[in-house]
């Protein structure tokens, strides 16, 4: 069995995730509390994997209340190298049509008040996201959901709103326009940040329900709409992630060439002699490797 394990978190419509050998919810404890739900655990194809509900089962969770770094926190726990987002979002082009994929790879963050780092007063880090998705993750996650019959768009920049409102016509403009945004969603961020900070290769792969309000024909979202595309993603996003243990292979797992499994390398700001005891406690699954 490889030494690689795969996560997976996902958005809405995506709750369950069937087909895993030796299938088991698992109830995960970590230092920033709970996760959203339990944690499926199981083996795909010959490769571990862990399934995370990411608003849990039922949708409990708003864009806003999600616990991120207990989300974050309790993959790295299990031992996930490899974290895929699948996460619906709106589209800012026309050629990005519901029912499409995009692999993103660049971010607008728009959020605000979530806790965005396990770092903090005690132990400083600073991580680099000029590159904020691993490109050797994306590019299998889009293989495999070309190879079941998904229409995918290869990088996209992904603007994260704090919700759990829909845009105004005013914001869907600029974003577009004048931002240069492809996608719109409320729950990659901070999930990327603090994937990084974890040193987790991480993918998202934003399927798209609608087309926001800059379109003539949705100027106003309708989550019924939504609901139904949802639907029919949830079905391409299952397929997406079957095929990806024979994509990443067998073998034993190799550094990544980007650097995102040894992103802390450099990061680290506060002295050794300086560092919070209480806080080393809290990052020891996070940050274990260079603490």
């Amino acid at each position: 069995m490889t030494d690689r394990m795969i996560g997976v978190i996902g958005g809405s419509g995506l709750y369950q995730f069937e087909g895993l050998q030796q299938a088991e919810w698992r109830q995960i404890s970590t230092p920033w509390g709970a996760p959203s739900d339990a944690i499926l655990t199981g083996v795909l194809h010959g490769t571990p994997m862990a399934f995370l509900p990411r608003h849990g089962r039922g949708h409990v969770h708003s864009p806003s209340s999600v616990p991120y770094r207990a989300n974050i926190d309790a993959m790295k726990r299990l031992g996930v190298t490899d974290l895929v987002s699948m996460s619906a979002c709106g589209s800012f082009r026309a050629h990005m049509a519901p029912g499409d994929f995009v692999i993103v790879d660049q971010f607008i963050d728009r959020t605000q008040g979530r806790d965005s780092s396990f770092f903090g007063t005690g132990c400083v880090a600073h991580v680099s996201m000029a590159h904020p998705t691993c490109a050797g993750l994306g590019a299998h996650c889009a293989t495999a959901a070309q190879n079941s019959g998904v229409r995918v768009h290869q990088g996209g920049t992904y603007l994260a709103m704090e919700g759990p409102q829909f845009s105004s016509l005013a914001e869907s403009r600029m974003y577009r326009d004048q931002w240069g945004a492809d996608v719109i969603g409320m729950t990659n961020m901070p999930e990327a940040k603090l994937a990084r900070e974890a040193e987790m290769c991480y993918a998202s792969v934003a399927m798209v329900t609608d087309y926001d309000c800059w379109h003539p024909n949705h100027d106003a979202v309708q989550v019924s709409d939504i609901i139904a595309t949802l639907t029919r993603n949830a079905h391409a996003a299952q397929a997406t992630i079957a095929a990806l243990p024979a994509l990443l292979g067998s073998a034993p797992r190799l550094p990544c060439p980007q650097g995102c499994d040894h992103a802390l390398d450099t990061a680290l700001i506060t002295a050794p002699s300086a560092r919070d005891p209480q806080v080393l406690a809290r990052l020891d699954a996070v940050a274990g490797r260079v603490l």
